[in-house]
């Protein structure tokens, strides 16, 4: 074997044992270096994005090389440089191209060379490509596995919300499910409560603080004020990073509570379009943060914590009220076994009444009525000794018509005295005494003393009454002190008494006897119909929380959970040829906010439902008609032949919502714009449509509202253009790409400098040089515009401060977003002694829009400036309605004249342009304002400025924005 061959042997057991697109570029590079002739070998591959392109070996790619290598990805043969020295061959074209680059030495740049690396290169290309499928394969099985992950951990927090387990169970298990999903040592769970303005730590795990804030309970919102967490309560928006970058997204100060966490990851959970609580976890180790990824899952997975907790909080609460209920329920139940046990008490006392009652009515005379009577008594006590005692008529005398007696019988009358039993007479009510209380009697002197024959050592009299009159007594007595009378014989004494006074209090006693046995059986029943009715209430519930789940409580309309299980089903089912599976519209009413500022929310919502009814109106079965969120519909066309058919729709609902409809007492014409997205093969779940709706929605608003947008692949990219840019600001923030360039503002009369108009530009790594045009409106919408602004203030302050020349000032454009902060004045002011500039050199520049904003408050903050030493300018003046009634309240330095009114000047001496501009110095100067013109951009309007009297100007005839030179 020569030694070629050993060395392509080698080659061939490299390029086999290669598994990664890497390693295989790096064997192809090593067979062309290790040929003679060859100065440098690289393999390059994703070309698609310029800023992740790959190569092996690593090289930089030259902006001006990428024109030729792309030619070489598409074509067959090799393409060679203008150079004439290197040359790029295409590798493999799926599913990425790759291309190899040479640089050849002079004697070897010609075709022999590649000739000679044809047949290697053959296989060398089928490996490369396979490399390249096995890593698109695995990076598929990767999302696919994320996804399955996510999916797991909605279904498990749907479990949880769904099941038996107490609160506590329920928040642990949500805690371990986002710890399978990102690293979630400490992990809390806010709500907030909008009617209250509170909020509360529903669950807290920290390794740092292991005490939840409030201790679980509510609190009030402030007590939280200016932490990361109020931020994201506030204004719904997730913040994500360390404590740095977590102080730029931070419109305000940032308070910390416990120990400052590495990394910070906090989203809100979103109910109706506004906040409910927020989930956050943290870490303390440098090692670990979180990435976009993180936060991005974060936010899908927050909702549906938050629809759980409140599923499980509403079982909780019906829970309660049942158990509540089930307590009330035993509460009576036990009523009623006391009831069962007094009535058992009352059969057995009804068995004795009975017999007794008998007797009233039996055919015998009083003496076996009375032995008898004794004997039923003698069976419920010991009535050994027994007598009846009856008044005579006159009430002089006292008979015994029947007495027993072990010791001595009474006589059968005698006249009333004051002893015992005229004692129970004369007070009418039963009397239990032993000897103590009998002697205890004789002293207080209400009977007389010396009871003949043998004392007894217990006595029991009970009255016999009729109506309201006493008539006798009843009474036993004992002479053994072992036998005693307590309350249960005194009450059973005092029954028979009753029956033996009167046979009507008998029949009475009967009939209310019989009554309680019929409000017994009532409230039984009552009490057995009340359960029955819980219990087809709690069913009744259950049914209205299943609904309120899936529907809008306001409209009746599915909501966004019903619409996207509708959707995933449409899209589950196989698509017939080409034909489009669904198409969903998704729209908003325009304006909306007006009419809710304007006619008042319950206004609003009578709007609302009327819409609802409209476009229900507007489908036919099984079409669906849902509301999203706050004005936000949708209508879901599961059978839809082309396009053309969702266009019909849509515009047959902008018709149908075109009539005057009533609301708040007024006629309104209401409007929508519609964002179209047709359900076809390229989708796979609801979410996707949604989006794709959302943004061709957002597209319709853009071109002016009340009209309807099919969404395309460029709102796609448009879209992600935005969020493209809006992560490259916040990089530019970081990396400080931002610097001001300065605009001369001259003396007009000699054209001398005195002073400068601070304006922003973002040096970008790729695309030059941008003006604000190009990224403030993004800025403002994602929030950063603040930070940008401070950031800007301070860098233009130092480079004033650099300055030689100490008599220039300079103005900062401050937006109105800036004034509503009650410290701005606080802030700037101690920036500028930061950075060693007298605040007598600084600006600050307003528009008249900010004045309408809080003229109060801007006046305040201004004035406060003032006392400072920092001026205040109104620009764009002229070009508002309230100038005037502004101008002579506010601390004003400066007056600059708007630039539409300076463009006007080259048309001559009598326009009304100029006619304003003199007004506006007359005006100045009776207030002792300066005044600056904007926009100077020929010689002639220089010079009519001039000569009307105007002090100074700026615009590209005198100078352009340019960087403060030292």
């Amino acid at each position: 074997m020569s030694i070629d061959d050993s060395l392509q042997l080698n080659w061939l057991t490299h390029l086999v044992g290669a598994r990664s697109p890497a390693e295989v570029a790096a064997a192809i590079a090593a067979l062309a270096r290790d040929r003679p002739g060859c100065e440098a070998a690289s393999v390059v591959w994703r070309l698609h994005d310029r800023a992740g392109v790959c190569s092996m070996p690593p090289m930089p790619v030259d902006d001006a090389d990428w024109p030729w290598i792309e030619q070489a990805a598409g074509a067959a043969g090799a393409q060679w440089h203008a150079d004439g020295q290197r040359v790029a061959l295409r590798l493999c074209e799926q599913p990425q191209p790759a291309v190899l680059m040479l640089r050849l030495q002079p004697a070897w740049a010609n075709s022999r060379f590649l000739d000679e690396l044809a047949a290697p290169l053959r296989l060398a290309r089928l490996h490369l490509q396979r490399a390249l499928e096995w890593l698109d394969l695995q990076h598929s099985h990767e999302q696919l596995e994320r996804s399955e992950n996510l999916q797991r951990a909605l279904f498990a927090i749907s479990d949880l919300a769904g099941s038996e387990r107490d609160m506590p169970t329920v928040l642990r298990g949500i805690h371990a499910i986002v710890s399978g999903l990102m690293y979630a040592e400490n992990f809390f769970i806010v709500l907030h409560d909008a009617v209250r303005d509170t909020v509360r730590f529903l669950y807290y795990v920290d390794v740092e603080d292991p005490v939840a804030p409030g201790g679980g309970r509510d609190m009030p919102t402030s007590a939280i004020e200016h932490t990361l967490t109020w931020y994201v309560l506030r204004d719904g928006k997730a913040r994500m990073g360390d404590a740095e970058e977590l102080r730029m997204q931070a419109q305000g100060p940032v308070t910390v509570i416990g120990t400052d966490s590495r990394d910070w990851l906090g989203v809100p959970m979103m109910r109706d379009g506004r906040p409910g609580g927020a989930l956050v976890v943290q870490s303390y180790q440098p090692e670990i943060g979180y990435t976009p990824g993180d936060l991005a899952l974060l936010e899908f997975v927050a909702s549906h914590i938050l629809i759980a907790l409140e599923r499980k909080q509403g079982k909780e609460d019906l829970e309660q009220r049942v158990q509540l209920r089930t307590a009330q329920l035993a509460e009576a139940n036990r009523g009623l076994q006391q009831e069962i046990v007094e009535r058992q008490r009352a059969e057995h006392l009804q068995t004795a009444l009975f017999r007794i009652a008998e007797l009233a009515t039996a055919r015998i005379d009083h003496g076996e009525f009375y032995r008898r009577v004794h004997g039923v008594v003698g069976e419920l006590l010991n009535a050994e000794n027994f007598y009846i005692a009856l008044l005579s008529d006159d009430r002089q005398q006292l008979l015994f018509p029947y007495a027993v007696d072990a010791k001595r019988r009474p006589p059968p009358s005698r006249p009333l005295g004051r002893g015992l039993s005229e004692y129970v007479l004369r007070l009418g009510t039963a009397l239990r005494a032993d000897n103590a209380d009998i002697e205890a009697l004789e002293r207080s002197g209400e009977i007389v003393p010396g009871r003949s024959g043998s004392p007894s050592s217990c006595w029991l009299g009970v009255p016999l009454i009729v109506g309201d009159e006493v008539i006798g007594l009843v009474t036993v007595q004992s002479y053994d002190a072992d036998v005693s009378y307590g309350p249960s014989d005194q009450e059973l004494l005092s029954f028979v008494a009753t029956q033996v006074a009167n046979s009507l209090t008998r029949r009475r006693a009967a009939e209310a006897l019989h009554r309680a046995y019929e409000q017994l059986e009532h409230r039984v029943e009552e009490r057995t119909l009340a359960l029955r009715k819980e219990i087809i209430e709690r069913e009744r519930v259950q049914d209205q929380l299943k609904h309120q789940v899936m529907h809008d409580p306001l409209t009746g309309l599915p909501n966004r959970s019903y619409l996207r299980d509708r959707i995933d089903r449409v899209l589950s089912t196989p698509a017939s040829g080409t034909r489009p599976r669904c198409a969903l519209l998704y729209m908003d009413v325009d304006r909306f906010k007006i009419i809710n500022d304007s006619l008042g929310h319950l206004a609003g919502d009578e709007v609302l439902r009327e819409v609802a009814t409209r476009l229900s109106d507007c489908v036919r079965h099984p079409d669906l008609v849902a509301r999203l969120s706050g004005d936000e519909f949708a209508i879901l066309l599961e059978s839809v032949e082309q396009p053309a058919d969702a266009n019909v729709v849509a515009q047959r609902v902008m018709d149908a919502l075109a009539e005057p409809m009533p609301a708040g007492g007024k006629e309104l014409q209401v409007a929508v714009s519609v964002g179209i997205a047709i359900g076809d093969g390229r989708y796979l779940t609801a979410d996707e449509v949604l989006r794709d709706a959302d943004i061709a929605l957002y597209r319709a608003k853009e071109l002016g509202r009340k009209r309807y947008q099919l969404f395309d692949e460029t709102l796609a990219r448009s879209v992600v253009d935005v969020l493209t840019l809006e992560g490259e600001l916040r990089q530019a923030l970081k990396h400080g790409q931002f610097e001001p360039h300065f605009q001369v503002i001259c003396r007009l009369e000699d054209g001398a400098v005195v002073g400068y108009e601070a304006l922003i530009r973002w040096n970008h790594p790729q695309r030059g040089l941008l003006l604000p045009g190009d990224f403030l409106k993004i800025a403002e919408d994602s929030g950063l515009i603040e930070a940008i602004d401070w950031h800007m203030f301070e860098i233009s302050c130092q480079r004033l401060r650099r300055q030689e020349r100490t008599d220039t000032f300079m103005t900062l454009n401050v937006s109105a977003l800036h004034l509503r902060h009650d410290n701005f004045d606080a802030r700037l002011i101690e920036l500028l002694e930061r950075t060693g500039l007298p605040p007598t050199r600084v600006v600050v520049e307003v528009t008249e829009g900010a004045l309408l904003d809080d003229p109060e408050r801007v006046r305040a903050t201004l004035e406060r400036l003032r006392a400072a030493g920092v001026g205040a300018a109104l620009d764009d003046f002229g070009t508002g309605y309230s100038s005037l009634s502004y101008l002579h309240s506010l601390p004003l330095r400066i007056l600059k004249i708007d630039r539409a009114f300076v463009n006007e000047l080259d048309k001559g001496a009598n326009t009304s342009s100029t006619t304003v501009v003199a007004a506006v110095l007359a005006l100045a100067r009776a207030l002792d304002i300066d005044v600056v013109a904007e926009g100077i951009e020929t010689e002639i309007q220089y010079a009519a400025l001039h000569a009307m009297g105007c002090a100074m100007g700026q615009g590209y005839w005198i100078g352009r924005p340019a960087p403060l030179e030292p």
